[in-house]
């Protein structure tokens, strides 16, 4: 059962206290995407740091694009300082307005935040019970 599963940074070993119950489906959409990665909507700030990082970057630059002028805050765990993700704006909307002009959500929308995990920094386990 996905509920009872233990998440564990790879480099120390430490419980990280992430639960299946605030993880997304793997299908909801993201505007920077969610590929190779768990994406969760709360997580536990006594098991992290987080780093704020800031880049201006020209699209053609980097093929990973998340923006041209996007901030994002690096997860990194408490442990042993390992980067495990980022924490994106990019959630679901906080509000059911319809967006400027009807047009849907656009980023004038608050929206929650979205904490990316890489699939290869974490170890995924069963609880047992």
């Amino acid at each position: 059962m996905a509920s009872d599963s233990i998440y564990t940074c790879t480099e120390c070993g430490a419980n990280l206290n992430l639960s299946a119950s605030y993880l997304y489906p793997p299908d909801f959409f993201f505007e920077a995407g969610n590929k190779g990665t768990l994406s969760f909507s709360w997580v536990d700030g006594t098991k992290f740091r987080f780093e704020k990082e800031d880049k201006i970057r020209p699209f053609f630059e980097t093929r990973n694009y998340w923006g041209i002028q996007r901030t994002r805050t690096k997860i990194k765990c408490n442990g042993c300082g390992r980067l495990v993700g980022h924490i994106y704006d990019d959630g679901p909307p906080m509000t059911d307005s319809p967006g400027q002009f009807h047009m849907g959500p656009s980023q004038v929308i608050p929206r929650a935040a979205r904490y990316r995990f890489k699939t290869k920094a974490l170890r995924v386990s069963s609880s047992g019970t």
